[in-house]
């Protein structure tokens, strides 16, 4: 009597154990969840969950292991989603102008080449005023702006 007691009792506990959920219903259910989140997979054996993948950040991390953890059947979870290093910033020269005296003199060496144009420098804004023709102008603006002023102002007449 014994015996039969401690076989029924065995046979009641394999008939427990073998009653639940299977690994191919657990992964089932988690892919039914986790198919929102994309770039992120889930494999289950014997219980243990493990998610793998790319999250975007942190946050889409720790919610992937949550919606897991939450299915039934899952014993475990094992995340090994990865989050990308964030790209690095550019960072962007700041712009160089020129002093006053340097434009001075580098704007007067250009001017010269260019008769009856003339040119004043102040507080980095670079004035040409005078007579050019049509097809010199933009060559004299192109070269003015090389030297780095914080402005150009065009008053010039053309012809």
């Amino acid at each position: 009597m014994k015996i039969k007691s401690i076989l029924l009792a065995m046979s009641f506990v394999f008939l427990l154990v073998s009653c639940g959920p299977k690994d191919a219903d657990i992964q089932k259910e988690v892919n039914a969840k986790i198919n929102a989140l994309p770039g992120v997979e889930v494999t289950v054996v014997k219980g243990v969950a493990t998610i793998s993948g790319i999250c975007k950040d942190e946050a889409l991390k720790q919610n992937a292991e949550s919606i897991v953890k939450g299915v039934k059947g899952v014993k475990t979870v094992v995340n090994n989603c990865e989050i990308p290093a964030p790209e690095p910033e550019i960072a962007t020269a700041p712009v160089e102008i020129n002093a006053d005296s340097v434009l001075t003199t580098s704007v007067n060496e250009v001017v010269k080449t260019y008769n009856g144009v003339t040119a004043t420098v102040k507080d980095g804004v670079v004035t040409l005023t005078g007579n050019i023709k049509k097809d010199q102008l933009p060559n004299l603006i192109k070269s003015v702006q090389e030297l780095k002023p914080k402005k150009v102002e065009n008053k010039l007449t053309v012809k």
